[in-house]
C-alpha cells in the first residue's frame, strides 16, 4: 500500500531510497522534509521544438526557474543531478497539461514518453528548509507534516518565445525575530530560488486570501508571524496555463524529484 503523506517517512535515509520507493509505487506523498541533506527538483517536460524557448525563459527568470539539469531529447535520466534516476517514474505524482489545460494527474509518465521530449529539472525551495531549521527558523508546514502553500501572483515573468505568465510563490510564515536569519540562509542558495522576493502584505502580490492557496496546503500561521514569500518552481505550470503549449508534463506541486546533490554543495558565500 502506497504511503500518501510524508508523515511516516523517517525511514528514508538516502535519495535513492526515496526514488526506489516511488518507482515501486510504495510512496506517493509530498516530499517536504525528506532526506533534508539533499536537494530536490521540480520537473517540466516539453517537446524538443519548444525546449530552446523554455530554456531562454528560465534564463530570463532565474528566481522561479533555476535549472539544475536538462536531459537530452528522449532521455529520461537526469544524469547530472541523479545518475540512474528516471523522471518518468521517480517522482511521486505527475501532472499532464495539454493546450494549457490540466487534463490528468498520474503516477508515472511511461506511456506518454516520446523520443522528442526534453526534461528540465528546476531547483526547489524544499532544499533549503533543513538549513532554515538548523538556523532556528521555524518551518511551519514541515513541522505540521503539510505541503507548502503556493500562490499565483500579479507579477508577470519575463517572456521568451511563447512562454509567458505569472510568477508563483511559496509562503513560509516566520516569527519577526527570525526573518533576518531566513533571508541570510536562503540567499546562500540561488540554485534553489535564493532569498525571498517579498516580505509582508500579501496584497502587494495580488494574493487575496492566504488561507486559500492555488496549490499545496493551507498555511500554518502562528500569532505575530510575518508572511515571507519565495519564488516557486510551480511557475512553469502557471505559464503552461497561460501560454498553452500543446504538451507539458510536470510534477504535482510539492511532489519532487529527490536528487543526489548535497545541499551543502549548492551554498554560495
Amino acid at each position: 500500500m502506497a504511503i500518501e503523506t510524508s508523515a511516516s517517512t523517517s525511514t528514508f535515509t538516502t535519495p535513492g531510497a526515496v526514488r526506489a520507493a516511488v518507482r515501486a509505487g510504495e510512496f506517493r506523498g509530498h516530499t517536504a522534509a525528506l532526506v533534508p541533506e539533499f536537494a530536490q527538483a521540480n520537473l517540466a517536460v516539453l517537446p524538443r521544438d519548444l525546449a530552446d524557448d523554455f530554456l531562454a525563459f528560465c534564463e530570463l527568470n532565474p528566481k522561479p526557474c533555476p535549472v539544475l539539469d536538462m536531459t537530452a531529447p528522449g532521455s529520461p535520466e537526469p544524469a547530472r543531478i541523479a545518475p540512474g534516476a528516471d523522471v518518468r517514474t521517480d517522482i511521486p505524482r505527475y501532472r499532464v497539461y495539454r493546450d494549457g489545460d490540466l487534463v490528468e494527474e498520474r503516477d508515472d509518465l511511461l506511456d506518454l514518453w516520446r523520443d522528442d521530449l526534453v526534461a528540465f529539472l528546476i531547483g526547489c525551495s524544499f532544499t533549503f528548509e533543513g538549513e532554515l531549521a538548523a538556523a532556528g527558523v521555524p518551518v511551519r508546514h514541515g513541522e505540521a507534516g503539510r505541503n507548502v502553500p503556493m500562490y499565483r501572483t500579479n507579477r508577470p515573468c519575463e517572456p521568451a518565445g511563447p512562454f509567458r505568465g505569472p510568477l508563483v510563490v511559496t509562503l513560509r510564515p516566520i516569527p519577526p525575530e527570525h526573518v533576518e536569519a531566513a533571508i541570510a540562509v536562503t540567499e546562500r542558495y540561488p540554485a534553489v530560488h535564493g532569498g525571498p522576493i517579498h516580505i509582508g502584505d500579501p496584497a502587494d502580490l495580488g494574493i487575496v486570501d492566504l488561507a486559500r492557496p492555488e496549490w499545496g496546503d493551507p498555511p500554518v500561521i502562528a500569532p505575530g508571524d510575518v508572511p515571507v514569500f519565495w519564488a516557486c518552481g510551480v511557475t512553469p505550470q502557471a505559464v503552461a496555463i497561460a501560454a498553452k503549449p500543446p504538451l507539458m508534463l510536470t510534477h504535482a506541486p510539492g511532489h519532487m524529484l529527490v536528487t543526489d546533490v548535497p545541499v551543502a554543495s549548492l551554498a554560495v558565500s
